[in-house]
C-alpha cells in the first residue's frame, strides 16, 4: 500500500502545482530533487515573487532507513527501520487580505508492522475576515463528515492546541484541523484513513482558490503591509520555537532546505507593538483564541462590513 501512497502524494504535487500556477500567471515552480543519504529522497518546488504569491513551496519525499532515536526513544518503540513519505505545503501571499495556507499529509510505517497517519491543515490570516474563515471551517467539516473514522471537533481542537504561540496566549491563526498517529489502533480500516487523507490533499487546492479569488484584487496600503509582515513574525516564531516537525527535522538531520521552507521571505518584529483599539488589527487580535466555533459564527462585526463596502 505503501506504493500506492506514495504514487497518490505525488499526484497531488502535480495537481496542486498546477492549481496554483494557474491562480498565478506570472510565476512557475521551479524543481529541486534531492536524494537523503540514509535511503530515499524528494521532490521540492517552489515559486517566488509571482502577482499572486509572495512565495510558495510544495514538497513532496518519500525515505527510508534505520529509525531515528528520537522516536524510538519518545515513542518507546524497539529498534527497527522505517519507510515515511508525505506533501507539505505553505503559502505566502502577496496581498495581505489573503491568508497563509499550510497543509502537511504523511504515511509513517515501520518494519515491524507499526504505521500511522498524520497531518491536517490550517490557515493563518493577517486579517481576519469572517466569512473566509466560517467559509474554511464548513469545508473541513464537510470533508471529515463524508470520512465515519473523522471527527471535525476532535481534530479542530488538536489545531488549536497544537498552533498556539504559549509565549504569547494566542493562536498562529485560525486553526483548522490536525490529527496524528491515526492508524488501526484506533481505527479497524486502513484503507478508510487514507481515503480520508485523499479527501483532504483533494480539498485543498478548490479551498484556498476560492479564498485567492476573494481577495487577491483588493487594495492594501503600506500600514497592511507592515502588519502583514508582523503576523509573519509571529508565524516564524512558532515553527522555529515551537513546531514539532521543525524540531524532528532538525534533530533528525533533516535537509535544512525542506525543514525551512514554511519560512516567508520577509516578516519583522517590533518591539512591545500593540495595535491602536477598535483598528482592524486590533480586532483581527480577538479572534487569535483556542476553541472559536468557526462553523457557527454570525457574520456580522466591523471587520467584515469593512471587507464587503470598504472603510467608513
Amino acid at each position: 500500500m505503501k506504493i500506492e501512497i506514495s504514487t497518490q502524494f505525488k499526484k497531488l504535487q502535480d495537481q496542486i502545482c498546477i492549481g496554483l500556477q494557474r491562480v498565478d500567471t506570472d510565476s512557475k515552480f521551479s524543481e529541486d530533487l534531492w536524494d537523503r543519504p540514509g535511503g530515499g529522497g524528494g521532490r521540492s518546488r517552489n515559486l517566488s515573487n509571482g502577482n499572486v504569491i509572495q512565495k510558495g513551496v510544495v514538497n513532496f519525499s518519500e525515505v527510508t532507513g534505520k529509525t531515528p532515536e528520537v522516536v524510538l526513544k519518545s515513542l518507546d518503540l524497539p529498534t527497527s527501520d522505517f519507510y515515511a513519505t508525505g506533501v507539505s505545503i505553505v503559502i505566502h501571499p502577496l496581498n495581505p487580505w489573503i491568508p497563509i495556507i499550510h497543509m502537511n499529509l504523511r504515511y509513517f510505517e515501520m518494519s515491524d508492522g507499526t504505521y500511522w497517519f498524520g497531518g491536517g491543515i490550517d490557515l493563518t490570516p493577517h486579517y481576519v475576515i469572517e466569512a473566509d474563515a466560517v467559509f474554511f471551517h464548513k469545508q473541513l467539516k464537510a470533508i471529515c463528515d463524508q470520512h465515519n473514522i473523522s471527527n471535525y471537533s476532535q481534530f479542530k481542537k488538536s489545531a488549536d492546541d497544537y498552533f498556539f504561540i504559549k509565549h504569547r496566549n494566542e493562536s498562529r491563526g485560525i486553526g483548522g484541523i490536525f490529527f496524528d498517529r491515526l492508524s488501526s489502533q484506533e481505527h479497524k480500516e486502513k484503507e478508510k484513513i487514507w481515503q480520508f487523507i485523499l479527501s483532504l490533499g483533494n480539498g485543498f487546492l478548490p479551498i484556498y482558490t476560492e479564498l485567492i479569488s476573494r481577495n487577491k484584487d483588493r487594495p492594501f496600503t503600506k500600514e497592511q503591509q507592515d502588519w502583514q509582515y508582523l503576523r509573519r513574525g509571529r508565524y516564524v516564531e512558532f515553527n522555529l520555537v515551537l513546531d514539532r516537525g521543525t524540531k524532528f527535522g532538525l534533530d533528525t538531520n533533516g535537509r535544512t532546505e525542506s525543514i525551512l521552507m514554511s519560512l516567508p521571505p520577509f516578516a519583522s518584529w517590533k518591539y512591545n507593538h500593540n495595535p491602536e483599539p477598535e483598528s482592524l488589527e486590533a480586532k483581527t487580535l480577538t479572534y487569535l483564541v483556542k476553541d472559536f466555533d468557526w462553523v457557527s459564527h454570525d457574520c456580522t462585526n466591523q471587520i467584515f462590513r469593512y471587507y464587503i463596502t470598504g472603510p467608513h
